[in-house]
């Protein structure tokens, strides 16, 4: 498949364009700043100037003959609320309507665990929460994309396990590694449109927990 990878540079990011690339795929890594594009040159993808703030239209420029967009953006925590609504919210909408324009089907989104439960967002991340819970709802109800909404939980920097646990009753913590693994087989897996996956680390095999 030819992917479009928002977000390219981030933790995660990174290691779903590694991932894409080592299973053949033809990877355009979205960055926004010019020196970060060697690095992606070297581990096989395409570097695409990419920024979140340009308005649909604009976007849809780099999504034009791609066969899916991954979303693994975020504004990260040294910004300020304000940027929080405008990459991982407006920057998200913007991002479906671009996929859209460009006639892309293929989304799938790296959101949060329990984004559809205020009962259960954290006091210190409410802001990011709020981005998150209104992008996944934009995305479900305002749009025709056969979407994949991915809800990972306490996001870790161990080594990945391989091993999920899916949709699970209570929090948890999950390698940004398996994440990216999950993430990258389920953008292939028919059976995960239309779906909101939560997900943490557990003892079901990521294959088997996708097929299932």
């Amino acid at each position: 498949m030819k992917v479009f990878v928002i977000g390219a540079h981030g933790q995660i990011g990174k290691k779903i364009v590694s991932k894409l690339v080592a299973q053949g795929d033809q990877v355009y890594a979205g960055i926004r700043h010019p020196e970060q594009a060697e690095a992606f040159e070297d581990a096989g993808a395409q570097p695409v100037s990419f920024n979140l703030l340009e308005q649909p239209a604009e976007l849809a420029e780099a999504f034009k003959g791609m066969d899916a967009i991954v979303f693994a953006a975020g504004s990260g925590g040294q910004t300020g609320y304000d940027m929080t609504l405008m990459i991982d919210l407006d920057g998200a909408v913007k991002t479906m309507q671009a996929a859209e324009l460009a006639q892309v089907k293929r989304y799938e989104i790296v959101s949060a665990e329990f984004t559809a439960d205020r009962a259960k967002w954290p006091n210190s991340l409410k802001p990011y929460y709020v981005a998150k819970y209104y992008a996944d709802e934009w995305l479900k109800t305002r749009t025709q994309l056969d979407y994949t909404i991915l809800q990972p939980g306490t996001l870790v920097n161990d080594a990945g396990t391989g091993k999920v646990t899916v949709n699970p009753e209570v929090g948890g913590e999950i390698t940004r590694d398996d994440v990216a693994t999950f993430a990258v087989k389920a953008l292939g897996t028919p059976r995960t449109i239309g779906k909101t996956i939560a997900l943490i680390n557990g003892e079901t095999a990521i294959k088997d927990a996708i097929e299932a």
